[in-house]
């Protein structure tokens, strides 16, 4: 059984498919229909809802899409849709300020506007433009062209903070911890089976029991084979309950995240050591796909246009794999065979993804070329980590995603680099060795004569943002010299 909080009550399910979407159990099974479907596939926000968990002594409420989030990882959660926020004829800040700044024309968009919104309000006391935008960004609209759905955003903090979520948050606690009392959660139907294991020792050994099993953490490319492809999993094994798999550890060098992270609660950390990493994250998936997604998903899913693994493997990232009672690590880069290959062996899991701290002899650069800038998947993404000392690269580390069947090193562009001048004469040798390191596909998103020739721009584009930081490096051995 699995049982959540459906706003303010306990709802319980004993027989269900656990390849059930929250999207088609709130409207097939509960006849909720104020969330809407428009992609299945994460990409438009129509069907977002609002998901709070417990987070010290507060419930912490993420906006997700319920067209790709999976009915049994509400467990012990609370899910509430754009139905509970009017309270009575009272209209909630949010809903209100929507009305007032005409931020609604068809209406098909608006309720997953509006529980966006709703999470804004509930996460930034006061926030920017920028952030706002954030928030909003993983949600389309074709009427409003979006300003008065931003100023809607802006306005809705003129209503006070309080409202019924904030005065029934103390019960919903108590609830929400009852229900984190219950063991041995699980679900069935239709021949399909569901498990949801609180420690790695557990999930280890149900791998051991189902080698079969597919391992569910966000579900952002998971749960696209159930909408997308019709496909039915027979047996899920959720790992967001594990405990080893949900720890964000700080060490004297390296940052250990646990598989089961969400992006969104580790990305600062990573920002602050690797500033490029910055723009990237706001650039994978929207809001909503980072509140689910992981490293450990993006690492094992093994996709050639995954947008961190190019990053992970120049800086040296590893992968801590566990089966049964036998752990390894091994690096991202060594990860990746071929296709949808991977080093991982039938019942292993990835139970954490360790990435070094920065070196600061070193520079990095990371880059991604995608048809939309936000909410869209990569055509191709370029990672560069370089050591410059008195103008000559001692140490290139280079990668690519996107221009074979794995995220890869571009051995010969580094080999033309390395012990070689930071000029434009090494850097069009580098460019020319591409050829040799890669032979791209075309499919929808590019063709391989545009793959190749971005790559090589990105290569260009890198050379000339650390021109000034070689220089600067020179003026200023050259002062202490002196």
């Amino acid at each position: 059984m699995i049982a959540f909080l459906l706003n303010d009550e306990i709802h319980r399910i004993e027989n269900l498919d656990p390849n059930t979407t929250v999207l088609n159990y709130l409207r097939l099974n509960l006849k909720r229909c104020g969330t809407k479907e428009g992609c299945a596939s994460g990409d438009c926000g129509a069907c977002t809802v609002a998901v709070g968990e417990l987070e010290g002594d507060h419930i912490r409420y993420r906006n997700i899409n319920a067209c790709i989030a999976l009915l049994p990882s509400l467990h012990g959660k609370q899910l509430v849709t754009v139905e509970d926020l009017k309270q009575g004829e009272q209209l909630h800040p949010v809903q209100q300020a929507m009305v007032d700044c005409h931020g609604s024309q068809c209406g098909f968009c608006t309720p997953g506007f509006v529980m966006s919104m709703f999470t804004l309000r509930k996460n930034k006391a006061s926030p920017t433009r920028e952030e706002v935008q954030e928030y909003l960004a993983g949600n389309l609209c074709r009427c409003t062209v979006y300003r008065p759905i931003i100023d809607a955003a802006v306005k809705m903090y003129e209503a006070p903070k309080q409202d019924q979520f904030s005065t029934q948050q103390a019960a919903c606690i108590e609830q929400l911890k009852m229900i984190k009392q219950q063991s041995n959660i699980s679900l069935q139907g239709n021949g399909n089976r569901y498990y949801a294991p609180t420690s790695s020792a557990e999930l280890a050994t149900l791998l051991l029991q189902y080698p079969d099993a597919r391992l569910l953490a966000g579900g952002t490319d998971l749960s696209l084979e159930i909408t997308q492809m019709l496909k039915e999993i027979a047996v899920l094994i959720y790992v967001g309950n594990v405990v080893e798999m949900a720890v964000v550890e700080e060490t004297e060098s390296s940052y250990k995240i646990g598989a089961a992270v969400p992006f969104s609660d580790c990305r600062q950390l990573i920002e602050t050591d690797y500033p490029d990493f910055k723009e990237l994250f706001e650039r994978l998936g929207s809001m909503p796909i980072r509140n689910a997604g992981t490293f450990g998903g993006n690492i094992g899913n093994a996709s050639p246009i995954a947008d961190t693994p190019p990053g992970l493997i120049v800086v040296g990232a590893k992968v801590h794999l566990r089966r049964g009672d036998t752990q390894r690590v091994i690096s991202v880069e060594d990860y990746f065979i071929d296709y949808k290959v991977t080093a991982q062996q039938e019942s292993e899991f990835i139970e954490f993804v360790e990435i070094p701290k920065a070196r600061p002899e070193y520079q990095f650069k990371m880059y991604k070329i995608s048809k939309r800038i936000d909410d869209d998947i990569a055509a191709a993404c370029a990672a560069f980590y370089l050591k410059i000392e008195n103008g000559v690269v001692s140490d290139a580390r280079i990668a690519f995603g996107g221009l074979a069947g794995i995220p890869k090193r571009a051995s010969h562009c580094e080999a033309e680099l390395s012990g070689k001048i930071w000029n434009e004469s090494s850097l069009e040798l580098a460019m020319k060795a591409l050829d040799s390191d890669f032979k791209p596909l075309s499919d929808v998103r590019a063709s391989a004569a545009y793959r190749m020739q971005v790559s090589k721009n990105l290569l260009h584009k890198c050379y000339l943002e650390l021109i000034d930081c070689v220089e600067n490096t020179r003026v200023t051995r050259y002062a202490r010299n002196a």
